[in-house]
């Protein structure tokens, strides 16, 4: 498939699902404090397929840009986001990216992972629901423990077991 990355193996570390809006920030802002407590490096995970990518620079009108430009450009949307996260400088970060299915593929990382950390619903899907279809499928199959991040308003306050978890 063009040589791009459609599996990875996470064998350390907590892994967050991050796929660019506002409750993946909150996911992952959660799986940094959650890291630096433990002592434990973070793994930024993106998924992505063709009609989620943005556009490569070598992109036209008339040109069709190869999957691997397309994959370059999902790998600098998702570190440009890390970086405006501002996250703890000496927090160890490494950021994937990898293409298929977002659910398919987060469970797929699950396999070794210590902790997979998701916000309740991200970029699709219907406003009103209160956890998202992607979400809904890796807390089902996931192979390790899953911590879902509600989705509020940047302005809420942490939920109070969120306090809790952070202060001991």
């Amino acid at each position: 498939m063009d040589n791009v990355v459609t599996q990875i193996d996470i064998r350390d570390g907590i892994v967050v699902g991050h796929d660019g809006s506002r409750h993946a920030d909150r996911a992952l802002h959660w799986a940094a404090r959650w890291a630096e407590r433990v002592g434990c490096r973070l793994h930024v995970v993106r998924t992505w397929v063709l009609s989620s990518a943005p556009r490569p620079a070598s992109w036209s009108p008339s040109y069709v840009p190869p999957l691997a430009d397309f994959e370059q450009a999902v790998r600098e949307a998702v570190e440009k986001d890390v970086r405006a996260a501002e996250l703890p400088a000496d927090l160890p970060v490494t950021c994937h990216v990898v293409h298929g299915a977002p659910a398919r593929r987060l469970v797929d990382v699950s396999a070794h992972a210590e902790l997979l950390v998701v916000s309740s619903r991200g970029r699709g899907g219907f406003a009103g629901l209160v956890m998202g279809s992607t979400t809904d499928q890796v807390v089902r199959h996931a192979h390790c423990p899953v911590v879902v991040i509600p989705a509020r308003t940047l302005d809420d306050e942490p939920a109070e077991a969120d306090r809790i978890a952070l202060e001991h």
